[in-house]
This record gives structure tokens, C-alpha cells and sequence, in this order.
């Protein structure tokens, strides 16, 4: 009976793509489902076999664990050399944009609070 191995919900390609390499590497049999066509479904990386199901958790367990220490020291990098994305660096980089966006929200909440404000008169 196939087993769920590893959930694909919020995971960066890049991830899915080193968990499916790891697992055709070690001669584990998998095979993937993705979400549909409207999110409703499980993606997720399934084993066919479960009796290999404790060697490909011990085997994505140790990437993540490798993976995190690595993502961390990447962002503490970047943070040290102020290449890090924060909100004032994202508005800096794209103001007209941020002044759209900006906008649009103020015109949608004027045009809210008009419509209950001419309702409850």
C-alpha cells in the first residue's frame, strides 16, 4: 500500500526537485500527485513500497536538517552583507508599484466605507 512521504504544499521547486533526486539515488520507488486542477487534492511525494519507508525518512529528515542549516547560513549571509529583502528595500526597489498598490487598497476602503455610511443614512 502506497505511503506518503513527503508533502509538496508550499514546498520551493528547487526542494522537490533534491528530495526526488535523493530518492532515485537510493532505488527508492516513488511516485508523485499533484494538486489538481483547483488545489483540492494532496501533492505529495507517495512510496510504493512501505517496507522502504523508514530508509527515505531517515534519508529526507537528514536533507532537511541539512537544508535548514544551509538556507539559515545563506540568510544570515546575506543579512551581514545587507543584501537581505525587507519591506522599506521591496518599497525602495519598486515605488511606483508600491504607490498603486497603495491606491488601489485606500480606494477600496474609501469605496467600503461609502457604501455602508450611504446605507446606514
Amino acid at each position: 500500500m502506497a505511503k506518503i512521504l513527503f508533502r509538496l504544499n508550499g514546498v520551493p521547486d528547487d526542494e522537490a526537485h533534491d528530495v526526488r533526486e535523493l530518492l532515485i539515488e537510493n532505488a527508492i520507488d516513488f511516485y508523485e500527485t499533484s494538486a489538481g486542477n483547483w488545489g483540492v487534492s494532496i501533492a505529495a511525494i507517495w512510496l510504493t513500497d512501505d517496507s522502504q519507508y523508514e530508509k527515505a525518512r531517515a534519508l529526507v529528515d537528514a536533507y532537511q536538517q541539512d537544508r535548514s542549516v544551509r538556507m539559515r547560513e545563506a540568510y544570515e549571509h546575506a543579512k551581514r552583507n545587507g543584501k537581505n529583502r525587507n519591506f522599506l528595500g521591496s518599497v525602495r526597489d519598486n515605488p511606483v508599484s508600491f504607490a498603486v498598490h497603495l491606491a488601489l487598497a485606500a480606494l477600496v476602503l474609501y469605496l467600503s466605507a461609502k457604501l455602508v455610511l450611504d446605507l446606514a443614512a
